[in-house]
């Protein structure tokens, strides 16, 4: 069997997941990019796994690896809308097109929770270009953690918590997600595997992400630590099944189709 090509995110909230996956070139060929990348590469058979955005699923006929996902039960710090008026004031909002999930949840909340309708447009993820023409902006990943919202004198409205409030239930932002042939059991278990040992080395994915900044490595741990849920249980997935079920009532994804894991 030759290596699983396998596509992964390059943000800090990703490198658990990939954690040695490197020492086994003979299980795995790795390449890391953008959420959307990785769906896109794995959508047009250009890898056989992908990390990617939980929406992708929808997208095609596609497994699960289970017990591992990218999620948060409540707060999760790096996807938010930010703004300068209150949620319920937004007319426009300027879109993080880095992950199509991200997209969907906002545009789901909106509807369901926040009870608004505004225009929606694509925007690269800057976020003074966005807000200078929209009253709001989704950022997501790395570009959302390092915004002071405060000092910067925004709102900050986190989407995991907003889902958490609306549904009672824990968010899924992505999974490991492959056509039926593409890893087998031996994989599967060193998937898991890396993830639990990429938690223990926190520490080191801290220090080699952020550098030398004690306060941003402590920071970085938290998140990975604290704030992250990198299981992907039945609480999980059925927060992820009611995620899919609301983004085809909207359209969002052309149909839903129920969650299937690698066996």
């Amino acid at each position: 069997m030759r290596p699983a090509r396998v596509g992964a995110v390059s943000y800090l909230n990703a490198r658990p997941l990939v954690w040695g996956l490197d020492a086994r070139p003979d299980l795995f060929s790795l390449r890391v990019d953008l959420p959307s990348r990785c769906a896109r590469l794995l959508h047009d058979g250009d890898t056989d796994l992908g990390l990617i955005p939980a929406i992708e699923y929808q997208m095609g006929e596609y497994l699960v690896v289970p017990d591992v996902a990218i999620g948060a039960d409540g707060p999760v710090q790096s996807v938010a809308v930010f703004s300068s008026r209150p949620i319920g004031e937004v007319r426009s909002v300027a879109l993080d097109t880095s992950s199509r999930s991200s997209v969907a949840l906002t545009r789901v909340l909106a509807h369901h929770h926040w009870k608004i309708t505004p225009t929606y447009v694509s925007a690269e993820p800057d976020l003074d270009q966005m807000l200078g023409a929209s009253d709001a902006a989704l950022l997501i990943g790395d570009p959302a953690l390092d915004v002071d919202a405060p000092a910067r004198g925004l709102r900050k409205y986190d989407l995991s918590e907003a889902w958490k409030a609306m549904t009672g239930l824990p968010f899924v932002f992505a999974v490991w997600a492959g056509r039926a042939d593409a890893i087998d059991a031996e994989q599967v278990d060193l998937l898991q595997r890396a993830r639990d040992a990429g938690l223990v080395a926190a520490e080191r994915i801290a220090a080699e992400h952020v550098g030398a900044d004690a306060l941003r490595q402590q920071a970085a741990v938290s998140y990975l630590r604290d704030t992250l849920n990198y299981r992907f249980g039945a609480r999980e997935r059925q927060g992820l099944a009611l995620f899919h079920q609301l983004a085809a009532e909207q359209a969002l994804v052309p149909a839903w189709r129920p969650l299937r894991l690698f066996s």
